[in-house]
């Protein structure tokens, strides 16, 4: 089977996880693969622009770099960027026919769609000086966990994905945190119980914990926010670049980040239009950003969620700068839709809901959040 073929056969998600086959499949290969030094990413918030911020860093000063992260918005390879370009689909072709010849063929059928897409990843990087792994969701059972790292980046936690993680902050944080195995950068901007947890974490495994106020200094601070001015990206990404710009300090390497390119991520607080923002945030922190981003005093929202996410609170959130609310149409891809749990908290919030349409006021000011899929599917539908 091709690669698409076999994606195709792996759903996207699940409700339970099965902890023991990531390790079970990495012990099959582990003779057999070259695995890069790794860098780490864990967290809930700004983990795919703190990785590619320091792989363009590391790219910069002359190193050969991967960057792993997901999920993708249009195309499976969005996922697996090497020293500035996507790894193309041949060549992932080739690796995944690589990849059947490895593991064993009960296994290959058994892992799913992330853990064989980080496989994959592996064999592409293998050639690289190192690789920026992002996981996926929670960061002690991730699939990116299996690996040797050297070096593990936190990036701010919050409430997500408490099906999997834990219902409470301290549980989510535990989660993430247990990942760490060396020294750890912890971004900026984290709860006060997170870092607790992650002192805590820090004398268990023996391990040091850098922060990037001991490290960042007044000029490099003044040449963040020349990048961001000069880029246009908002002000929230200002501890992204000061956590990336650290982790390349312990790598060992000093970035100019006047030679920084432009984050070549999508939606990514992005305007696609004069009038047209798009955000792949999906939790309370996120909306959070989102809304201090915000420069405009009212916008139609589009936006859609999956039941699992915390709908209230985001819209509680954001509700200040909505006129109204158009509810996207979603995919169900093996999750179950929000839809009622928006309509009965718009109502309860009195925030008016408007229909639907793919048309676009130039007098009006649009933000488009919610999920990757809500904003995939925008993307697609407006061929952007």
């Amino acid at each position: 089977m091709t690669l698409s073929q076999t994606l195709a056969q792996k759903p996207l998600y699940s409700e339970h996880i099965d902890v023991t086959r990531m390790p079970r499949a990495y012990g099959a290969l582990k003779d057999a693969l070259l695995v890069p030094p790794i860098v780490h990413v864990v967290g809930t918030n700004g983990k795919g622009s703190t990785g590619r911020f320091l792989a363009w860093m590391l790219k910069t000063q002359g190193k050969r770099v991967g960057h792993y992260t997901s999920p993708h918005l249009r195309t499976f390879n969005e996922r697996f960027w090497c020293d500035g370009t996507l790894v193309c689909d041949a060549t992932l072709e080739a690796l995944h026919v690589r990849l059947q010849t490895l593991l064993p063929i009960s296994l290959a059928h058994e892992l799913s769609y992330f853990e064989y897409a980080t496989f994959l990843a592996i064999l592409a990087f293998e050639a690289c000086d190192v690789v920026v792994l992002e996981a996926g969701l929670g960061g002690e059972w991730d699939a990116t966990n299996v690996f040797p790292k050297v070096l593990s980046i936190i990036t701010p936690i919050g409430m997500d994905h408490q099906a999997f993680l834990g219902e409470t902050l301290g549980e989510i944080a535990g989660t993430k945190l247990r990942s760490i195995t060396t020294t750890t950068v912890l971004a900026p901007l984290q709860d006060a119980e997170v870092l607790t947890i992650a002192k805590a974490q820090a004398q268990v495994k023996e391990v040091a914990l850098v922060h990037p106020e001991t490290v960042v200094s007044q000029a490099t601070n003044e040449e963040i926010m020349a990048y961001l001015e000069r880029t246009g990206l908002p002000a929230f990404f200002k501890e992204n670049l000061q956590t990336a710009y650290t982790a390349a300090r312990m790598l060992g390497v000093s970035p100019k980040l006047s030679s920084l390119p432009a984050l070549d991520l999508r939606a990514r607080h992005e305007k696609v239009a004069p009038n047209i923002v798009i955000d792949c945030g999906h939790n309370p922190m996120a909306a959070l950003a989102l809304f201090h981003a915000l420069r405009e005093e009212q916008y139609i929202l589009l936006y859609n969620s999956y039941l699992d996410k915390e709908i209230p609170t985001i819209l509680e959130i954001l509700k200040p700068k909505i006129k109204e609310v158009r509810l996207m149409p979603l995919p169900y891809r093996g999750r179950k839709t929000g839809e009622t749990v928006v309509v009965e908290t718009l109502e309860r919030l009195g925030i008016p809901q408007g229909e639907f349409t793919w048309e676009f006021d130039p007098k009006e000011q649009y933000v488009v959040f919610g999920s990757f899929a809500v904003v995939e599917r925008f993307l697609e539908e407006m061929n952007a």
